[in-house]
């Protein structure tokens, strides 16, 4: 059954940092290549089971672009950052690592540093439906989706009905396991850092502190903007 189109994707380089919109990406295990594979450790925290410097801590990350030298094997290709500033880095610089604070490091996952799951998705009509609860011109990039759906019908929130299913998309297909618990960092404007604490609330209060839905790769394979969007039930 198509549920909706594929309108938007995004991938992270460096977690945190500034998103990478494509037309076009490779979906593998571990989800979209080059996908959050670099990430930054605060210092006295490397055991901890949340190691990770993010948009909680330094705000700023946000305004980071990272890309990769070469666009076509992002899993192999050096990686540079461009600071706020214009300044362009090698993402292992140790300089880098100095402008986000003292004893700051870099790491590179193969698999990805991912908070819960590799794929995260939402729909434009959540987008919109928070919008609504908030009262507030949302982005959709505050949410830091890799996929945006634009559903068929008027159905709310309609990707949550999607939980326990499989969603193909060209070539991919995805298993969505569950709602995607939001945190401070949609509290958060994506290009000037402010914050407004009113939106995670209302999220709490209206929708049990929940946007979009997580999931997991069954079927490696290529999607691309504009490609169609098939639910298939459990």
């Amino acid at each position: 059954m198509r549920v909706g189109t594929l309108v938007a994707l995004w991938r992270y380089p460096v977690k945190s940092m500034r998103a990478e919109g494509l037309t076009a990406a490779e979906v593998g295990w571990h989800g979209l290549a080059g996908d959050r594979r670099w990430a930054f450790i605060r210092p006295g925290v490397e055991r901890s089971g949340f190691p990770w410097l993010t948009l909680r801590e330094r705000p700023e990350m946000g305004r980071f672009r990272p890309y990769f030298v070469d666009p076509d094997r992002p899993d192999s290709s050096r990686t540079t950052v461009c600071t706020p500033d214009g300044d362009e880095y090698d993402v292992t610089d140790g300089a880098l690592a100095v402008l986000l604070g003292d004893g700051v490091r870099v790491i590179k996952q193969d698999r990805g540093v991912f908070d819960t799951m590799p794929l995260s998705l939402i729909s434009a009509r959540t987008v919109e439906g928070l919008r609504e609860l908030c009262d507030r011109p949302l982005e959709r990039g505050r949410f830091r989706p890799n996929l945006l759906v634009e559903a068929v019908g008027d159905v709310p929130f309609p990707e949550e009905a999607w939980v326990g299913g499989i969603l193909r998309i060209g070539a991919m297909r995805m298993r969505v396991d569950r709602r995607d618990a939001r945190c401070v960092i949609v509290t958060m404007d994506p290009h000037s850092g402010e914050r407004d604490p009113a939106i995670l609330r209302q999220i709490v209060r209206q929708r049990d502190g929940c946007a979009g839905v997580y999931g997991i790769t069954v079927t490696p394979g290529r999607v691309a903007v504009g490609d169609a969007v098939f639910f298939e039930p459990a």
